[in-house]
C-alpha cells in the first residue's frame, strides 16, 4: 500500500514542478512550489512510516513545513513589493 502512495506522490510531485517550469504567471510558479513542497512533507512522512520510525520523521517533516512556508510568504513579499518590507534610509528630522 505505502509503495502505491510512493507513486502517487511521485506523480503529483512531478505535475506541480512541470507547473512550476511551465507556469503562465509568476503566481502560478510560486503555487506550484508550494503544492511541490506539501507533497515532499507528505513523501517524508510516508518515508517514515515506511522504514517504521514515523515519530522522527514527522518531527522533520513539520520543520521542513515551517520553512516551506516561511520561505513562500517571503517570496511573495518580495514579487509583490520588490523588498522584504524594510523602509529605506529616513529623509527627515535631521
Amino acid at each position: 500500500m505505502l509503495i502505491i502512495v510512493v507513486i502517487a506522490l511521485l506523480m503529483a510531485m512531478a505535475l506541480a514542478l512541470l507547473r512550476a517550469i511551465r507556469g503562465p504567471t509568476v503566481y502560478d510558479r510560486i503555487l506550484a512550489a508550494n503544492v511541490f513542497s506539501t507533497k515532499t512533507i507528505l513523501m517524508i512522512t510516508t518515508f517514515g512510516f515506511f522504514v517504521g520510525r514515523p515519530e522522527l520523521y514527522i518531527d522533520i517533516a513539520i520543520m521542513y513545513g515551517l520553512i516551506g512556508f516561511i520561505g513562500t510568504v517571503a517570496v511573495l513579499k518580495v514579487s509583490e513589493f520588490g523588498n522584504l518590507g524594510q523602509s529605506g534610509p529616513q529623509s527627515g528630522g535631521q
